[in-house]
């Protein structure tokens, strides 16, 4: 696969040199980001382009679901949340109800700057 847009290059660089931490960060942030791409696509009435988003946002959180290590006690949680969100965003994408995306988006978002927090507070950087 060639690579010839600058940008399409920058951001796989920036996959490939990315800590775990960092990823797991930019797949949270890509959740929340075609959730709400989904949002305005069904306010939109888009509603093939609203599949498609939610579509990418359920494999985020089966991917974050997959990887977790179930050796650790939080991860049981998480593996219940994140099933909880895909569930949330399929049932959103079959009825393309805004309402349970919201919801949706609530939980991703929190994730998201919990997440982001926790990196700030590993670093000392409080």
């Amino acid at each position: 696969m060639a690579l010839n847009n600058p940008y399409q290059r920058y951001q796989r660089n920036s996959v490939v040199s990315a800590s775990p931490q960092e990823l797991t960060d930019m797949l949270y942030s890509g959740g929340v980001r075609f959730i709400r791409q989904a949002i305005q696509s069904i306010e939109e009435n888009k509603k093939e382009k609203a599949h498609k988003e939610l579509v990418r946002a359920q494999e985020i959180y089966k991917h974050l679901q997959d990887t977790l290590n179930m050796d650790i006690e939080i991860s049981g949680k998480l593996y219940s949340l994140y099933n909880f969100i895909i569930g949330q965003l399929l049932q959103a994408n079959i009825k393309k109800d805004t309402v349970i995306l919201y919801e949706a988006l609530g939980l991703a978002e929190e994730l998201r700057n919990t997440w982001k927090e926790a990196m700030v507070k590993a670093r000392g950087q409080v």
